[in-house]
This record gives C-alpha cells, sequence and structure tokens, in this order.
C-alpha cells in the first residue's frame, strides 16, 4: 500500500515574555504536520497495519524535520492527528502507534517518556491542539502544556495530517513546584 504525501506544514512559535515577565530563555515550540491522503477512507477495513508498518520511516523523517526546525535540544514532545471526514480516527491512531513513537523518540535525541497525543476527525482547517510533556520524565510538571496547529485546507474529507510538536523547554512562569528538567533522572519514563 502506498501512502502519499500531499504536503507539510511547519509551524514555529515563540513566547519571550509572559505576564510582564521576560524570559531568560524564550519558548520555542514547533509543529511539523504531513498531509497524508488515507487510503482506508470508502468503507471499512479491518487490518490497518500497513500504516502502522509505514510510520516507522515516517516517525523518523518528520521527527528529523521538527528537531531541525525547533534548532536546539528537544525537551518535550507530543503527537497527533486530524482524520478527514470521509475517514475515521482509527486511521490516524494508526499512523502515531509505537513504531512511530519509538522512530519519534530516536530522531529527536531520545526520550524515555510515554509521547502524549490527540486524535480527531474533522474538517478540513480544523485546528489540532497538541499535547506536550517532557520527553524522559512524565513528572516535569513545567512541561506539561500544548500547542494548536492551524493546517490551512486540510485535512480534505479523503486526508489524515499526521502531526508532532516540540519545545526545547517548560511553560514560562511556571511556579508550581515539582519535578523540574535540571533534576530528571530520565531511567524510567516517569521522573
Amino acid at each position: 500500500m502506498e501512502f502519499v504525501i500531499r504536503g507539510w506544514r511547519t509551524q514555529i512559535t515563540e513566547e519571550r515574555v509572559n505576564e510582564g515577565q521576560v524570559a531568560e530563555v524564550a519558548l520555542r515550540k514547533v509543529v511539523v504536520a504531513a498531509v497524508i491522503e488515507n487510503p482506508f477512507t470508502g468503507s471499512y477495513v479491518q487490518d490497518l497495519s500497513a500504516a502502522v508498518e509505514w510510520s516507522a520511516s515516517f516517525g523518523t523523517q518528520i521527527g528529523v524535520m521538527a528537531a531541525a526546525a525547533l534548532g536546539e535540544p528537544v525537551q518535550a514532545y507530543g503527537k497527533g492527528g486530524v482524520a478527514g471526514v470521509n475517514g475515521a480516527q482509527e486511521h490516524v491512531v494508526a499512523f502515531i502507534t509505537t513504531p512511530f513513537g519509538n522512530a519519534l523518540r530516536e530522531a529527536v535525541g531520545g526520550g524515555k517518556a510515554w509521547i502524549s497525543s490527540t486524535s480527531v476527525v474533522g474538517a478540513g482547517g480544523t485546528p489540532l491542539t497538541l499535547p506536550l510533556a517532557h520527553k524522559d520524565a512524565l513528572y516535569v510538571r513545567n512541561n506539561y502544556d500544548a500547542v494548536t496547529l492551524f493546517p490551512g485546507d486540510a485535512p480534505r474529507p479523503d486526508e489524515v495530517v499526521v502531526a508532532v510538536a516540540v519545545a526545547n523547554r517548560g511553560r514560562l512562569n511556571s511556579r508550581l513546584g515539582g519535578l523540574v528538567a535540571d533534576d530528571v533522572l530520565g531511567e524510567d519514563g516517569l521522573v
């Protein structure tokens, strides 16, 4: 089965001032998304394994692109997607399972933590809010964040948008305590 990428979306945001406080290090968030023709639309398809298998090499490609666009070490990541209205949520999920996640981890410089994700069905232009969490330790509270992708005309009814998000640090002005990035052990994906 062939998976055709119609196009790419790259979105970069940078926050320097929050609540009147100037950050020593700006918060950079990058989203890279691929708009993929969905070969599963039209009727129920029981076996989605072709997308799962393809997703490993795709995870490497999109992860490398996201890390390069960030331009500095990745501290947090997330993933997700939108299936066009002729598709199903399960179609998006097939592209972002474990083979994709493992390839993404390696492409962004490693990662021990589970990758937060989201998936929905929507019309073209449906915004997608991607969760972010620390890549090595889920308990780093100041990395609990999100970034919203605005995908333009995608997905068309017979497409899926698959996206990854990366960030260089946690929220600006975080002050609710808990584990901080400098204290991460990075052994079990939790602390």
